[in-house]
């Protein structure tokens, strides 16, 4: 006779549930954000005030219109430094980048961390219907994957 298992039927193990991995489900929606006729200075208050590095650029109807960064608000130091230029009458408009990448919200959040590493930038908005709707950054990256913690990467 041989052994029996007392351990009873085996409940089949339990499938993970689905962890959200599109871009939508990380990004940003409250969103610190400029217009062009903005200061410059005003601007650098924001950045350290909210401790970012960068902004959207927006009009009264929210359509994107460019980022403005530290590294725009730098530029600006130096050449007013070197030009003996005061900055007190400087605007977004002027230092801005109009050429800007942007996301779609639907798409894989890991698809979108390939995206930084290629394209080197520290930020993608996400734009629908013309619309800014929201950000996403490298933090918010990092936050997925550790919220994923690698299980499900084949998402």
């Amino acid at each position: 006779m041989g052994i029996k298992s007392f351990m009873g039927k085996r409940a089949a193990p339990e499938k993970p549930a689905e962890t959200p991995i599109t871009v939508r489900d990380y990004m940003t929606e409250n969103l610190v954000t400029f217009r062009e006729t903005d200061n410059i200075m005003d601007v650098m208050e924001k950045l350290i005030k909210h401790g970012i590095s960068g902004g959207c650029v927006v009009n009264e109807k929210q359509e994107l219109l460019g980022i403005i960064s530290e590294g725009d608000c730098m530029k600006q130091i130096s050449d007013s430094r070197y030009y003996n230029m005061p900055m007190s009458d400087l605007n977004v408009g002027k230092r801005m980048n109009c050429r800007v990448e942007t996301i779609d919200g639907n798409m894989n959040v890991l698809e979108a961390a390939k995206k930084f590493i290629e394209l080197k930038f520290r930020r993608f908005p996400i734009v629908e219907n013309g619309r800014l709707i929201g950000q996403l950054s490298q933090r918010d990256v990092l936050r997925a994957a550790l919220k994923l913690k690698g299980q499900t990467w084949t998402h």
